[in-house]
């Protein structure tokens, strides 16, 4: 009889003797008869609160300066993002100013809750209040205090009873300092929920509630944050269900979670979360935020869309939002990061490619045989569990995938022997140039053949029926953003000056090609320089459309090439005018 081998997995090296198991100390007593979380289903979408504006601002190299908070908040607006938490103002100035800026403009439309975010201390409770005076939208006041064992000893200093008395403390000087007015709600916050001991953070939380009197007209946010992911899901669920199961005054409590994603399992937490009761899920749009991050609400609420599920958030132009994204927070999103990368919707192993080509002669003889239009019939097609239509996406990263597996040899010549750096929907564009020409040509390409290419592509010359003549930039202490721009046009042989107020140059360039009726939409644009060293010229990558149509027209590229960075920027726009026209 044959003898069976069996290995034997050696030990790791890892000191995780170190750690302490977790869950005797975070469980919740749960019988099993009172966990429902397991056999519900996701039926309709929670009210989502994105934090970029405060949480995700606060896990920036650079913070956002005032240009970037109102575009970012813009964006969220017309996402229809019903409640935005813009700030912490009582931290820093810019925060403070961005929530008068709301309180002193119309950005916000009425139908838009404002959060702001404080600790549980007096003074910084009222320049909160001094903030959000005079604004008329329903306002949240978000008053958080650390519970958990670790912060109340070490971080605080204090006991439970202390602890309890501080947060009441504060709770009492919001109620004092803004119980009177009449649009203004609370939430409440006890940070590391998670590894806050079941029977303390019940305690507090009715403390609360009680003391803000929730009720159906004005019900209290009770907020439970994972700020620091500690055990699996399902840990989390049972908290969150023992609290829905316990709250006093449950019926006048808006349950809300706030997962961060330090084991990676931030989505799954919200989602499980929601199971267990929770009816408010805070996040950030791409799950920036400290460490790895706050829960994503982009992937949370495509995840519905998936499903059947409205998200009630509109990312059918996921492009578009992830450049401002990009632009407001400097961090680009991961090629493969869910939904929004790049690559998501992109096969290059040719068994993938092949049930895919499968899936779409299938899906359109279906659509064809049902006589419905192809963006309309149920999709079924492998390896692509949404449509990549519904998020604003084409087809060509999908059904090119040939000219794919060779855009990133193009890339790497053009870096090594030019120095030039691409960015991923620009290699799929030229790929497809240089499949073109190597198609007519049969022969190998070489990077001096493909830098010529590039620049027959992308670097036409900027003199045609647009030249920019000048432009000049300053500050006008008029305007409360502070900048100037001036440009000089001639098109068409007649020669313009506008002068734009409050954006970049770039930005100004537009707006005053706009004026002459040129509209040029810019999706995105990133440096980089030809040949390496200090004497290098700046390139810059330019991705844009035709603006002011009905149908958005599909994406270009150009580049600009000069000493100066922002003249390479200024040439690249009037190339795409020129195109444009």
């Amino acid at each position: 009889m044959a003898s069976t081998a069996t290995t034997i997995q050696s030990p790791s090296p890892m000191p995780s003797h170190r750690y302490r198991d977790v869950y005797s100390r975070v469980s919740v007593p749960l019988r099993d008869d009172e966990r429902s979380w397991p056999t519900r289903r996701l039926t309709q979408a929670p009210l989502w609160v994105p934090v970029d504006l405060r949480d995700g601002n606060q896990a920036l190299a650079e913070p956002m300066d005032p240009t970037r908070k109102r575009r970012f908040f813009e964006l969220m607006v017309s996402m229809g993002y019903k409640e935005i938490e813009v700030g912490y103002p009582s931290a820093s100035q810019t925060d403070y100013d961005f929530v008068r800026l709301i309180a002193d403009t119309d950005i916000a439309p009425d139908d838009v809750t404002i959060v702001v975010f404080t600790p549980a201390r007096r003074d910084l409770i009222e320049r909160t209040v001094a903030a959000v005076r005079g604004i008329s939208n329903p306002v949240v006041i978000h008053m958080y205090t650390a519970t958990a064992p670790l912060w109340r000893e070490l971080v605080l200093g204090r006991d439970r009873d202390d602890l309890k008395e501080l947060i009441l403390a504060g709770g009492r000087d919001v109620l004092e300092l803004a119980g009177e007015m009449d649009n203004v709600r609370f939430e409440f916050s006890p940070e590391v929920f998670n590894q806050t001991e079941p029977d303390y953070v019940l305690e507090l939380c009715d403390s609360m509630t009680q003391l803000w009197d929730a009720s159906s007209d004005r019900p209290v946010i009770l907020n439970l944050p994972a700020t620091v992911e500690i055990a699996t899901p399902n840990v989390y669920a049972d908290q969150i269900e023992y609290m829905s199961r316990n709250l006093a005054r449950r019926d006048h409590v808006i349950l809300s979670v706030h997962p961060h994603n330090d084991r990676g399992t931030g989505v799954a937490c919200a989602e499980l979360a929601v199971l267990a009761g929770a009816e408010r899920v805070e996040g950030c749009i791409f799950g920036n935020g400290e460490r790895t991050g706050n829960v994503d609400i982009a992937t949370l609420a495509l995840n519905l869309h998936a499903q059947g599920v409205d998200p009630e958030v509109d990312f059918s132009d996921i492009d578009r939002i992830r450049s401002t994204v990009e632009y407001c927070t400097r961090m680009e999103a991961h090629p493969r990061h869910p939904y929004v990368g790049d690559l998501v919707h992109t096969a290059f192993s040719g068994t993938h490619q092949d049930a895919i080509r499968k899936g779409f002669i299938d899906h359109r003889a279906r659509a064809a045989r049902d006589g419905q239009p192809e963006g309309q019939a149920d999709w079924h097609i492998p390896y692509l569990p949404i449509d990549p239509a519904d998020i604003g996406r084409t087809y060509d990263a999908v059904i090119r995938v040939n000219s794919q597996s060779g855009k990133g040899g193009i890339a790497y010549l053009l870096s090594e022997d030019y120095g030039i750096e691409l960015p991923r929907r620009l290699q799929i564009d030229l790929a497809g140039h240089v499949q073109r020409h190597t198609d007519g040509t049969g022969t190998e390409v070489t990077a001096d053949q493909l830098w010529e290419i590039f620049t027959t592509e992308y670097l036409s010359p900027t003199d045609g029926r647009v030249t920019l003549l000048g432009y000049q930039t300053g500050d006008d202490t008029a305007s409360p953003d502070g900048a100037t721009t001036t440009v000089q046009l001639r098109v068409d042989g007649e020669e313009s000056t506008h002068t734009v107020t409050g954006r970049g140059p770039v930005e100004a360039l537009v707006t005053a090609l706009a004026e002459v009726g040129i509209a040029v939409e810019v999706i995105g644009l990133s440096q980089t320089s030809v040949a390496a060293g200090s004497d290098s010229d700046a390139l810059t990558l330019l991705e844009f459309r035709r603006g002011g149509t009905d149908v958005a027209a599909p994406a270009q590229w150009v580049a600009g090439r000069n000493s100066s960075v922002l003249a390479a920027s200024m040439d690249a726009v009037v190339s795409a005018a020129n195109r444009v026209v």
